[in-house]
């Protein structure tokens, strides 16, 4: 199944100069990780104190891509500088559930959007990360199957933001595009139990 985690290695080997100084500077994973959810809490925090204003949910796209490039920095820091820990390994995983709700939930409060499908699709996502960590608890390999995972929801919910912001989105397609949103996040869920479980493929 396409993803983007599918361009996380050429995403990487952008950011590595930046990794290399980050290094230099004396920087931990941890440090970048706890900063990743310090961002992505601003932001929803933004959306959350001023629903009603376009400037939140036109700054979101830069938000989501700062988070994302920040995540993988701190892979490449702790792989590439053997400064890999249990610690940073909770510190990611959890992140990155409490960076999606920090992101994703604040949306219940603009106006024309649908709380149930917002609310549907945060614990849907939640539930993704839990299947891939049961994927590793299983196979001992973290499952990442798309197509609904974290960097997918990253560029569709800041596409939605910008739509929204602009003005072209009205609330009413945007409820729409969650509940289709919503039904891919369950087919990930499925394919990253189902190789798991039944030691086949995912689902195509």
């Amino acid at each position: 199944m396409l993803t983007l985690y599918q361009v996380k290695p050429t995403f990487q080997r952008c950011l590595r100069p930046l990794v290399q100084r980050l290094a230099r500077w004396g920087r931990s994973p941890n440090d970048i990780t706890l900063l990743a959810i310090a961002v992505s809490g601003v932001g929803g925090l933004a959306i959350a104190v001023f629903p009603e204003s376009p400037y939140p949910l036109l700054a979101l796209p830069g938000v989501l891509l700062l988070r994302l490039a920040l995540n993988a920095m701190d892979g490449l820091l702790a792989r590439d500088y053997a400064l890999t820990s249990d610690l940073g390994l909770v510190l990611n995983e959890l992140g990155d559930v409490v960076a999606d709700v920090f992101l994703y939930l604040p949306w219940v409060l603009i106006p024309g959007i649908n709380s149930t499908g917002i609310i549907a699709f945060v614990i849907l996502a939640l539930l993704t990360e839990f299947a891939g960590l049961l994927a590793l608890v299983l196979t001992q390999t973290r499952a990442y199957a798309g197509p609904m995972g974290k960097s997918d929801r990253a560029l569709v919910f800041g596409i939605l933001a910008l739509g929204l912001g602009l003005g072209f989105l009205p609330g009413s397609l945007v409820n729409g595009i969650v509940v289709i949103l919503c039904a891919l996040e369950a087919w990930t869920i499925t394919n990253r139990l189902r190789p798991a479980l039944r030691g086949g493929e995912p689902w195509r």
